[in-house]
């Protein structure tokens, strides 16, 4: 059975409103649910990425502890990591074994999330007045046989980001 995701999301309170929440008045027997993802995306250099982030994307900085950041926009939030170990490059068993630290430097950019928006078609102007969409979407959003309407960007780095809207019927 393929779950109907739009009106699932239709039924739940905007993330920050639980119907769980400390002022719900629901103490007792919380059935588990999850409420929010955020994606954690791998960068070289975190100074480059968090100004990418607040200066191209139009993202707030959150929070900037050294190779940590959180950046936030609207109700989206990503986390990002900086994986700049280059230690894999002496290491004699790189061939065998690539990921030793989790952090090497060839990880960055491998990464994906989407992100659900309101308005995709202002936003897909604004994003590429920015000069970062990726090369797919540089003819204009599209509407996918899912049920989306969507457009990629790519990141500093090369990590990809797909904004969309569900299409309603």
């Amino acid at each position: 059975m393929v779950r109907d995701t739009v009106s699932t999301a239709a039924r739940y309170p905007p993330v920050g409103a639980s119907a769980y929440g400390p002022r719900s008045g629901y103490r007792s027997r919380c059935v588990p649910r999850l409420t929010q993802t955020i994606p954690a995306l791998p960068v070289r250099d975190m100074t480059a990425a968090v100004a990418f982030y607040r200066d191209r994307l139009g993202f707030e900085v959150l929070h900037h502890d050294g190779g940590f950041a959180v950046v936030g926009r609207d109700e989206a939030v990503l986390n990002l990591w900086e994986s700049s170990d280059e230690t894999w490059r002496e290491r004699p068993d790189a061939a065998e074994k690539p990921v030793c630290t989790g952090a090497e430097s060839f990880i960055a950019g491998t990464a994906s999330c989407r992100i659900m928006t309101e308005g995709v078609d202002e936003l897909f102007q604004e994003l590429r007045a920015a000069d970062v969409l990726h090369p797919v979407s540089k003819d204009g959003v599209d509407d996918t046989d899912f049920g989306t309407r969507e457009f990629a960007t790519l990141d500093v780095d090369g990590n990809l980001l797909t904004f969309f809207l569900w299409r309603r019927g």
